[in-house]
């Protein structure tokens, strides 16, 4: 199995930028898809991107689609969320989560991996 370990929590205000990271380890990182999910206080934690073994595929939530950009350094046993104009409902706790097949869901029920999650804060 892998275990994940995010981390870059901060607090910005509206229109900034942060980036979030989810260090790997155990088994081999770049076997595995990644996820990006979100939880905001009293809410269901939402998938926010996923991204494929090699990097080549995405795929965003429409509320966060050409503004933040997930990738990933195999070498490094790293995925990375980078997030531009940066909104108040944006504030929540960011998991990143495996999964070891190819594709690319966004159910919370699909992936079997998760990071412990970091607490990004947008004030208005």
């Amino acid at each position: 199995q892998v275990q994940l370990v995010e981390s870059g929590e901060g607090l910005v205000q509206a229109g900034g930028s942060l980036r979030v990271s989810c260090a790997g380890s155990g088994r081999t990182f770049s076997n595995y898809v990644m996820g990006w999910f979100r939880q905001a206080p009293g809410k269901e934690r939402e998938f926010v991107a996923a991204i494929s073994w090699g990097g080549a595929t995405t795929r965003y939530a429409d509320s966060v689609k050409g503004r933040f950009t997930v990738s990933r350094d195999n070498t490094k046993n790293t995925l990375y969320l980078q997030m531009n104009s940066l909104k108040p409902e944006d504030t929540a706790v960011y998991y990143c989560a495996a999964r070891a097949s190819g594709e690319l869901f966004t159910a919370q029920r699909d992936y079997a991996y998760w990071g412990q999650g970091t607490q990004v804060t947008v004030s208005s």
